[in-house]
Parts: structure tokens; C-alpha cells; sequence
């Protein structure tokens, strides 16, 4: 934390100009891409924390360099990279890692603390219609993930409207994600074995620009989670709220958002045995709270 408020104040001296393409939110995305030929690279930590009981971190990094192909299409490149440590934290006290650690299995009284690199992506994002030359902005988003035991294809419907001469923005992302991953052996000892599952997630967003360069807003989170790409077999979900802040200046951006689980979890027939408690879910990619910071450089 002391390393990003040093970097913020002195990218705040240096750039204090607003940069076209910023993104104001650090979950949702919107319709604002480079332009041709414009370079970006992004670096994002989430910090997720807090289960049942016990001790619980996981701190997941990307790393990015972005494109612009056209004023309509572009792409990433990126490399994503974890780490986590967990005691006691699971149902009924067990320490439990984070799904990306799932292919490990320590004692339920033990303590766990591990690094992994999770895999590369290439990222395209193609906008239909921009939010200041039409109704509404629409852009649609193209993500595969390829990591070891780890492969996943993710897209996105992204859409943005703007108010009060741009100086209100708001986003909204549906988003489909099946993923194939290996996990632990079974309670009958048969394994590894591979999981099929599915993200169906929903996210919205609404950022003021309340003084130059300066936004500030919320974000919410609905995540839903199958056991199948049929969605036949759900198994969680979970909502999440918060506030962000956004600062834009001609060479970089930074953002800023902390979500809170809110406790309207549904309990499914798949779900974990004692992982929803009071409303919260908190399987192994559940968590109580997330804090994101995203700092974006145009080179």
C-alpha cells in the first residue's frame, strides 16, 4: 500500500490532464477502448479476504499490455499470478484454499500459504456502437485463459450510457464464463479429476465526475456459479457491493474499489455443506470483502 500511494502522488505532480480511454470502474468494464495505435500497460491487485473462521488472504495479480487496432477492436495480452494463505478458514473449521489452489490438500488443522503462476490470456474487445455518437455504448468482449490443470473461455455483452455531458457513466456487463479445472481427489480417494463449471455473472456500475480528472461511484457484483455448462446444476452465488474511486491524468489512470459480500446467498442442492453461512457464501472462491487497484500507464 505505501508503494502505490508513493506512485500515486507522484504520477498526481507529473500528469494532471485526463486521458480519453480510462477506464472509471475496477470490475465492470465499459465501451471506452484505445484509439489505433495506442499502447497500455495495466497492472491489477485484488486482495479478497475473510471466510467462515480462522485466517484467510488471497492476493491475485495481472499483469497487461493492451492495444489499439482500430478505433473499434482491442487487444491484450496478459499474465495472472496468485498468492494465498489459509488456516482453519473452510466449512466447519477446516483450512480450505482458494479455488486456484485447489489441486493441493493440506490437514484441516494446518496452515497453508502458497505461490502459482495461474496462466496467460489474450484478451479482444470489439465496440458495435460508442456511448457518445449513440444511444447507448456496445461492445462485446472475448477472453481464453490457458494455465496449468486450468483452461477457461470468457466473454462478455459490455454496455455504457453517459449523462450530463459525459460527466456520469454508467456501465453494465453480462458476462459467461465455462471453465475446465482440475481438482482435489473425491471423498471415495478417486483422482484428480476434472470439473466442469460455469460462471453466469452480472455486473453494473455508476461513476460521477464530481472535479476534473477525479470520479467516484459504486459497483455491484452478482455471481452465479454451475456445476455443468448446461445450467442444470447450480451450486453458488453471491452479491457484492461497494464504492470506487477513479483518478485520470494524459500518461496514467488509477482506480480504486472495495467490495462487501452482502448475505443473500442461495443455498442449492450442489452447494458445499456449511459453506453458506448467515446469507454469506464463503466457498473457495467466495469471499467476505475485495479490494482492487488498477493502474493503467500509456506508453
Amino acid at each position: 500500500m505505501k508503494f502505490y500511494f508513493l506512485v500515486l502522488l507522484l504520477l498526481l505532480f507529473l500528469a494532471p490532464t485526463t486521458f480519453a480511454a480510462e477506464s472509471q470502474f475496477g470490475f465492470v468494464y465499459t465501451t471506452d477502448l484505445l484509439p489505433k495505435g495506442e499502447k497500455e500497460v495495466e497492472q491489477w491487485t485484488t486482495w479478497r479476504s475473510q471466510k467462515i473462521a480462522g485466517t484467510f488472504n488471497l492476493l491475485e495479480g495481472r499483469t497487461a499490455i493492451e492495444y489499439g487496432v482500430t478505433d473499434q477492436f482491442q487487444i491484450a495480452f496478459y499474465a495472472s499470478y496468485d498468492w494465498t494463505d489459509a488456516y482453519e478458514n473452510g466449512p466447519f473449521g477446516a483450512t480450505t484454499p482458494p479455488e486456484q489452489f485447489s489441486y493441493d490438500v493440506p490437514g484441516p488443522s494446518d496452515f497453508y500459504a502458497a505461490t502459482r503462476f495461474i496462466g496467460v490470456s489474450v484478451e479482444g474487445i470489439y465496440r458495435l456502437l460508442s456511448p457518445y455518437t449513440d444511444f447507448v455504448g456496445l461492445a462485446f468482449y472475448l477472453e481464453p485463459t490457458l494455465g496449468n490443470e486450468f483452461f477457461e473461455v470468457e466473454s462478455k455483452i459490455i454496455l455504457q450510457k453517459n449523462f450530463f455531458d459525459d460527466t456520469l457513466i454508467l456501465g453494465v456487463n453480462f458476462t459467461y464464463a465455462p471453465e475446465y479445472r482440475l481438482i482435489t481427489p473425491d471423498s471415495t480417494g478417486v483422482g484428480p479429476v476434472w470439473q466442469e463449471e460455469t460462471d453466469l455473472n452480472t455486473s453494473l456500475g455508476a461513476s460521477y465526475r464530481f472535479a476534473p480528472s477525479w470520479f467516484a461511484g459504486f459497483e455491484f457484483e452478482n455471481e452465479r456459479e454451475f456445476n455443468d455448462y448446461g445450467f442444470s446444476r447450480a451450486t453458488n452465488s453471491g452479491y457484492f457491493i461497494g464504492p470506487s474511486v477513479h483518478y485520470g491524468a494524459k500518461s496514467f489512470f488509477l482506480t480504486a474499489v472495495f467490495l462487501t459480500q452482502m448475505p443473500w446467498s442461495t443455498v442449492y442442492a450442489e452447494t458445499t455443506p456449511g459453506a453458506v453461512v448467515g446469507g454469506y457464501n464463503y466457498d473457495v472462491d467466495f469471499e467476505k470483502y475485495m479490494l482492487r487497484i488498477k493502474l493503467g500507464i500509456y506508453l
